[in-house]
């Protein structure tokens, strides 16, 4: 505890000193010591201590809730990952419960109101578990499933990482909708995106959109050959004649000089 900082009253013969921390790693805080004194007492009686920080004081970040920390790729093996049941990217699908609504012709109650034709047709209503089976077999047994607002979520992840605005996009020679390595996907998400299974293209094993592109796209053009050098053009094989002195003007005066009339006379 260090030196004494202030004082503040609480209330009737309660008061609060504050001192200064000397504590590593409290830069900032302060000792709080409160004390009080009973009505007609002549003792003053210790209340609390505690360390509080001060106006400077070095504090922790705000806690965030694990939901909201979470990032793309913290996820290790045994973890697990809960969805909230009001999660925006998931919708219910099919229940899976066997028990048919209150107000259909199959249930209980309904029952009771029908007559002996009515109970023939319904005897040949399929079963109740012939129905799971079918829901099971194509796929639609599933608590929840991916809502339109995920699927819009997940396209434009997608789109980021892997669409026509990238730089690899933008320097392809073809989109991957035209590439033989694309392989598409279902249901609504086969219109824009695929799954690329060339080894050798950055996007392998990644959903990728169809305005996507790399130069490993299987229709691209056969590596250029290198550039030839073009061919020495002739215009004529006859050989051009170069006069030694330039012609002279009838009206001139200029005398010879003594090289000129050397080159003359050789």
């Amino acid at each position: 505890m260090g030196a004494h900082v202030e004082v503040v009253a609480e209330g009737d013969r309660v008061v609060t000193h504050f001192f200064e921390s000397k504590e590593p790693g409290y830069r900032g805080w302060r000792w709080a010591v409160t004390v009080t004194r009973a009505s007609r007492a002549k003792n003053v009686t210790l209340d609390e201590t505690v360390l509080l920080p001060g106006a400077d004081a070095l504090l922790a970040p705000e806690w965030v809730p694990w939901s909201e920390r979470l990032r793309p790729g913290d996820m290790g093996p045994g973890d697990l990952l809960p969805t909230e049941q009001d999660d925006l990217r998931l919708e219910p699908g099919y229940s899976g419960e066997d028990a048919p609504p209150p107000n259909s012709v199959v249930s209980e109650e309904m029952e009771e109101h029908l007559d002996e034709e009515d109970a023939e047709l319904t005897s040949r209503t399929p079963s109740r578990g012939a129905i799971a089976a079918v829901a099971e077999e194509l796929g639609m047994r599933r608590a929840r499933v991916l809502s339109r607002y995920g699927l819009h979520v997940a396209a434009d992840r997608w789109d980021e990482a892997f669409g026509a605005k990238t730089p690899m996009a933008q320097a392809a020679p073809a989109s991957c909708e035209s590439c033989a390595f694309l392989v598409p996907l279902a249901g609504s998400l086969k219109q824009a995106f695929g799954i690329c299974a060339n080894e050798f293209s950055p996007a392998d094993g990644r959903v990728v959109s169809l305005a996507y592109g790399c130069g490993g796209h299987s229709e691209a053009a056969v590596m250029p050959k290198p550039p030839r050098p073009a061919p020495p053009v002739l215009d004529s094989m006859a050989a051009d004649e170069f006069p030694l002195r330039p012609a002279k003007d009838s009206g001139s005066t200029t005398e010879p000089d003594a090289a000129s009339e050397d080159l003359g006379h050789s």
